[in-house]
């Protein structure tokens, strides 16, 4: 298990997210014993991901990252304000779903939803963007 030993720096950006400087200890075969990562943040503590992905979701996308979950320990779903949107993402894929998308056959959400399901307001987004987080992940 990787565990944060020290956070060495904090910088809080406006578009809703903070970066940390932390050290890592690894521990494990093929990682090294200590190493030094620069990952994002929610201002609530929830991990986001590394820095760069956090800028482009954050910043240039415009989504506000969250758990799609309490119970787990990282940021999968986010709505975007401006597009009126909810996504999903891993570290595979993202997609944005809006009100009137319609799930289809082979689509990643026809794993749990429904083909032929339509979005008819934006709490049916958000259960899209989990389906879609959790077929990628």
């Amino acid at each position: 298990m990787i565990e944060v030993t020290e956070v060495h720096r904090v910088r809080k950006y406006a578009a809703g997210y903070e970066v940390r400087d932390e050290t890592w200890d690894g521990g494990h075969e093929g990682v090294p014993p200590t190493f030094m990562a620069r990952v994002a943040y929610t201002p609530s503590g929830d991990y986001i991901g590394m820095s760069r992905f956090a800028y482009r979701l954050c910043k240039l996308r415009g989504v506000a990252p969250e758990k799609r979950s309490p119970d787990h320990c990282v940021c999968s779903i986010g709505f975007c304000e401006k597009e009126q949107k909810w996504y999903g993402w891993s570290h595979r894929a993202i997609f944005g779903f809006g009100v009137g998308h319609v799930v289809e056959e082979g689509n990643c959400t026809a794993e749990s939803m429904p083909v032929g399901f339509e979005a008819k307001n934006l709490d049916d987004c958000r259960r899209l963007a989990v389906a879609f987080a959790e077929s990628v992940s």
